[in-house]
């Protein structure tokens, strides 16, 4: 670690004590992170940039097997829509059925012996003439185009091995914004109303000042949206969102589903709900007729608007009838229906269920552009294009700190000064051990990198000293 310039002696002669602060260590945490991270960030950017626009993506290339060319009138049975997908399929294991409405055909999935247990095919049969208009294989009832975006966001089609990347960025993003936000905050002071933090120095001169002004006070605006995407791409990717699940279920406040056993022993404890009947028993294969009274029986228990028919393998196993609105005001409820007797034996309400699951649950969709349906879309793309223009705009903030004196000549600018750590005060590094301990726990790809870094940081400034 290099060594730090003593400070000058005061007109007593004696040194005066020297700063503690954070702000040299953030600085330079920043600088580097900004140029590691960034094309991890900018390519998630992209990515997710080209997802925003999938809902018209698919309505076009799939307009055939997704809409009906004549919406209107009276729909055909459920039962005969089934019918009629089973017809062009008669391989496979019903699973699940999405009754169309409006100009949206109904959904029907089978399994496949060829395909894993992610993956369906779906036929597609216009509900008001029962007529077949296509069938795709489909991943958790999403359209192969829509899915291929959805692992090149993820993934980059690399596999589990590919996640790491969208992790990376996303345990990252949060850092980034927060610590540019409080050198910003530094760096104005003095000045520090809402148009100056929120406008970039249009008087200051061409260079580094000026970029710093657009860096800085984008990256102002874009703070809550960069940190409600980096919380919810990590609540389901591959480390992170482990660990928040696990704390979800420790507190209990997973997502709740409803109680599908019909062999007696919920009933028997809870008593049903809405008066429900004993429920049948069984080990026969459930037949696929049964739907139009296991829909009936969910629309008069007060489930509306879109919902998924999810098929049982046997008849000891109720039906389940959820809600599919994406939407706000979403709608997540849920009954298990048994096919038998048409009674509803369980129930489980969105309104019902743990904070925690609902925040998870808007902040899921928020992420996919369709909790607020077309002005979703266009927030998450103005999010993206801005977030490339904050890290295009920091690279150039590096190549014009660059020296450009002839003898000291140099392609990038240096990096801040090292030995920042030595200048943080004694509980910040206190503290700041075990926060680090923590932070590779929960967020492996912050705390094993942030390690890293340190580490290195250090030997190279010690071998540097000993030189």
């Amino acid at each position: 670690m290099a060594t730090i310039t003593e400070p000058a002696l005061t007109a007593r002669g004696r040194r005066p004590a020297p700063v503690r602060s954070f702000g040299p260590l953030l600085l330079r945490l920043h600088f580097y992170a900004g140029i590691l991270v960034a094309p991890f960030v900018v390519v998630a950017a992209l990515t997710g940039l080209a997802y925003t626009a999938m809902p018209q993506v698919e309505r076009v290339v799939y307009a055939d097997e997704l809409t009906v060319a004549e919406p209107g009138g009276t729909t055909v049975s459920p039962a005969r829509q089934v019918a009629a997908a089973r017809a062009v399929h008669p391989g496979g294991t019903l699973t699940a059925v999405r009754p169309g409405d409006g100009d949206a055909t109904t959904q029907v999935d089978f399994t496949s012996p060829e395909l894993d247990e992610e993956h369906r095919h779906t036929v597609y049969v216009d509900p008001y003439t029962g007529a077949v208009t296509g069938q795709l294989t489909t991943w958790y009832a999403t359209t192969p185009v829509k899915t291929w975006f959805d692992d090149l966001h993820r993934n980059l089609h690399l596999g589990a091995a590919g996640r790491h990347y969208s992790e990376f960025a996303a345990s990252w993003l949060w850092i980034l914004a927060l610590g540019g936000v409080v050198l910003w905050w530094r760096r104005r002071r003095g000045t520090r109303t809402v148009r100056h933090l929120l406008t970039p120095d249009l008087a200051a001169r061409r260079g580094v000042r000026r970029t710093r002004g657009w860096h800085a006070a984008t990256g102002m605006w874009l703070t809550a949206g960069l940190l409600v995407l980096s919380a919810t791409g990590l609540t389901w990717s591959r480390y992170a969102g482990g660990t928040f699940s696990s704390a979800l279920d420790a507190l209990g406040a997973a997502t709740p589903s409803v109680a599908t056993d019909l062999r007696g022993a919920h009933v028997a404890a809870t008593g049903g709900h809405h008066g429900g009947a004993a429920p049948s028993a069984g080990g026969a294969v459930t037949d696929p007729g049964l739907i139009d009274g296991v829909l009936q029986a969910a629309r008069a228990d007060g489930l509306s608007g879109p919902v998924e028919v999810a098929v049982p393998e046997n008849a000891a196993t109720a039906w389940t009838v959820t809600q599919t609105r994406n939407l706000w005001p979403v709608g997540r409820d849920s009954v298990a229906v048994d096919a038998a007797t048409g009674a509803v034996t369980d129930r489980v309400d969105f309104a019902d269920w743990p904070l925690a699951a609902k925040l998870t649950r808007w902040g899921i969709n928020a992420h996919m552009g369709t909790l607020f349906g077309i002005v979703n879309q266009i927030l998450l793309a103005a999010l993206a294009l801005g977030l490339i223009c904050v890290v295009v705009w920091g690279y150039r903030m590096w190549w014009q700190r660059r020296p450009t004196r002839l003898d000291r000549r140099s392609r990038a600018g240096a990096p801040p000064a090292r030995g920042a750590w030595q200048q943080l005060p004694g509980w910040g590094i206190a503290a700041g051990v075990p926060l680090v301990a923590v932070l590779a726990w929960v967020l492996p790809l912050v705390g094993v990198p942030l390690v890293a870094f340190l580490a290195v940081d250090i030997s190279v400034g010690a071998l540097r000293n000993r030189g």
